[in-house]
Order: C-alpha cells, then sequence, then structure tokens
C-alpha cells in the first residue's frame, strides 16, 4: 500500500504525491502523471499496480498548485473541472512538479521512467524533450502530443493512442508518426482513456496490449542498474 509524501519543486513550491514502493529493492523508479482529474483512486491504482511489478512509483498531484487534493470522478462535470484547473496551470510549471518527482527518484539511485495519460501523456512528452535525467518515457493518449511534434526527446520514448479517439484525431497522430519515424508509436481500436477502468470508454483488451508493451519498454531501459 502507497502512501502520501511531500515533494518541493525547483521554485520551492511544495506539493503532495502518492508513493508506492515494491516488496525488496526497486527495479527502477516511475513518475505516474496524471489525467486531468489530479491523483484519484485510479491513479493511485496505477502507481500501486506499477510497484506490484517492482518499480518505486510516484505520482505528483499537479492539481496542487490550484488547490490541494484535488480529487475528481469522469462525469462531465468532473471533465469540465478538470479541463479548468488543468488550464490555470502553465506546461512549463506542470513540468516543474513532474521534475520533482523525477529527482526523488534519482536520489534513490534509480534509473527513472514517466508514464503519462492524457493530460499526463502530453507532459510525457513534453518532459522526455525538456527535462533533464529522463531513462525513458512512455505517452498515452496525449492531447498536445501532436501539436509538439517538432519537438526531440532526450531519452527513448513510446507512445499511445486509440483510433477512435474523438479528441485526438489519427491524421494528427499519423504526422507525428512520419515526424519522428524511429520512435514505436502504437493505435489501439479504442477511445480516449481506453487504458482506464474506471472510464466507460475502458477497452480491456487494447489497455492490455499497451500495458504489456509498456512493460517490455521500460523493462529495456530502466531495470538492471
Amino acid at each position: 500500500m502507497g502512501q502520501t509524501i511531500e515533494l518541493t519543486a525547483a521554485d520551492g513550491h511544495r506539493i503532495g504525491a502518492w508513493q508506492a514502493d515494491p516488496d525488496g529493492r526497486p527495479r527502477g523508479g516511475i513518475v505516474v502523471i496524471q489525467e486531468i482529474f489530479g491523483v484519484n483512486p485510479h491513479i493511485r491504482s496505477v502507481a500501486e499496480s506499477f510497484a506490484a511489478d517492482g518499480w518505486t512509483a510516484i505520482a505528483p498531484a499537479l492539481f496542487d498548485r490550484v488547490r490541494r487534493d484535488i480529487q475528481l470522478d469522469y462525469g462531465p462535470e468532473d471533465i469540465e473541472a478538470g479541463r479548468e484547473v488543468m488550464a490555470k496551470i502553465p506546461l512549463d510549471t506542470a513540468l516543474m512538479d513532474v521534475g520533482a518527482a523525477i529527482a526523488a527518484l534519482k536520489a534513490m539511485g534509480l534509473k527513472v521512467g514517466v508514464v503519462g495519460y492524457c493530460w499526463g501523456g502530453t507532459l510525457a512528452w513534453a518532459a522526455a524533450c525538456r527535462l533533464d535525467g529522463l531513462d525513458a518515457a512512455v505517452s498515452y493518449y496525449g492531447g498536445g502530443v501532436p501539436g509538439m511534434a517538432d519537438e526531440q526527446p532526450n531519452c527513448p520514448v513510446q507512445l499511445h493512442f486509440g483510433e477512435q479517439d474523438h479528441a485526438i484525431p489519427m491524421d494528427g497522430v499519423e504526422r507525428f508518426r512520419q515526424a519522428h519515424p524511429d520512435l514505436p508509436v502504437f493505435t489501439y481500436p479504442a477511445g480516449h482513456g481506453f487504458s482506464c477502468d474506471a472510464r466507460g470508454s475502458y477497452h480491456a483488451e487494447s489497455a492490455r496490449l499497451a500495458r504489456e508493451r509498456t512493460d517490455r519498454f521500460l523493462d529495456e531501459h530502466l531495470a538492471g542498474r
């Protein structure tokens, strides 16, 4: 079972985070980057699942910049509330808080990757391009990713998109793939949020396959140090 910790960003701002540790020595560290719903039960369960696989996982509460401990569900009002909070947090500010989680894991002597979902998927790509200290990044259905195709990552990156995602048209994904032909970009017969088993768009087979690919990718780039 994980626990709440506190992180201090480079500007001195303190935010909460959920940390889940494995039994025994961790294979590496993973920053789990939230959707627009805060570090809610689902995101905590994702961190716990990575810990069960042998990683130390930290999910920084990026919404703490606006209000502490925001946790939302997945209904229309929650989506609107999440978008409103997200709009108040500049990308570089969110990356600063992601960087605090990376630094905390690096201080443990671990290789570190980020895995982000939805808004976190965009932040995972941006972190790979703009932050130091990352050894790998995995992006799930990051809506801002196709618009950031001109940026270049500083670490290996794997990306996952839903072919039926109303928020991320496939033509944008294809342009991104053409701009980065060496990156593994996977698509699935599913919609936005297909990996989240708390959402109506959950697609079990796509989620299973994407997680298997994520696990192999993290094993390759993080484990064995």
